[in-house]
């Protein structure tokens, strides 16, 4: 099977290590992995921002260089939705909205590819420590991908999960507005990290990039010792 990796920007600029795991692990499923350099951004923070017609030239782009894979997968829930959302951006597009409709039909979130489309459940990985997990907006409202990363994660051996608190609440990254808003972020970030602490797990999980981040820097600044790591590295683990 065919997986062409859409690593995105943050993976690609600061989580170098998330998109060779994410490699590695398909790679270890069987897949034949290929990577397309003509990627960029898929235009998510333009187009939330207001900025539709600009974001477009990026979403094109985006379009023609996933356009002959056979599955578009990616370790952010996020910006696999955001290809899901290409249809509806370019509807009524006699040229775009097809194409747009062919590249989210067959692009899929990490963890759901495995569950979903491998039909594995227990990719063999082992990891020795308690870890909680953050269910990111966007992945698990909007793409709707509820299931899947915990069932892989309570399938590692040596791991311990603890189920996280106020799951359901956002982590206050939002894209922009947590640079729009940052007052009202910081106080958002502030609860979940709380509620992290709540759970004594040694390491935070996620699998968005973006909120792993956001979350990872508060604990950093506040001093805390809990480890953050993105899921396909501890999917990766053996």
């Amino acid at each position: 099977m065919k997986v062409t990796l859409f690593s995105t920007c943050l993976v690609d600029m600061f989580q170098s290590n998330v998109g060779k795991s994410s490699v590695e692990l398909l790679e270890r499923l069987g897949c034949e992995i290929e990577f397309p350099e003509s990627q960029v951004c898929c235009g998510q923070p333009a187009y939330n921002s207001g900025y539709v017609k600009d974001s477009k030239e990026a979403m094109k782009r985006m379009i023609n260089t996933f356009s002959d894979a056979e599955y578009v997968v990616s370790p952010s829930g996020s910006c696999a939705y955001m290809f899901r959302e290409y249809p509806h951006i370019f509807k009524g597009d006699p040229i775009w909205e097809p194409k747009a409709k062919q590249l989210a039909e067959k692009t899929f979130e990490l963890t759901q590819f495995i569950v979903d489309v491998l039909k594995v459940e227990d990719v063999g990985a082992r990891f020795e420590g308690s870890v909680t997990y953050h269910t990111s907006c966007h992945m698990t409202r909007l793409l709707g991908v509820k299931e899947a990363p915990t069932i892989l994660l309570k399938n590692v051996k040596g791991l311990t999960f603890t189920e996280l608190p106020g799951k359901e609440q956002c982590c206050g990254f939002g894209g922009t507005f947590s640079v729009k808003m940052a007052q009202i972020s910081e106080q958002m970030v502030d609860e979940k990290v709380l509620h992290v602490e709540e759970t004594e797990a040694e390491y935070l999980i996620g699998a968005d990039a973006a909120c792993l981040m956001n979350i990872g820097g508060r604990i950093e600044r506040r001093g805390k010792p809990i480890k953050v790591m993105h899921i396909a590295e501890v999917l990766n683990s053996l």
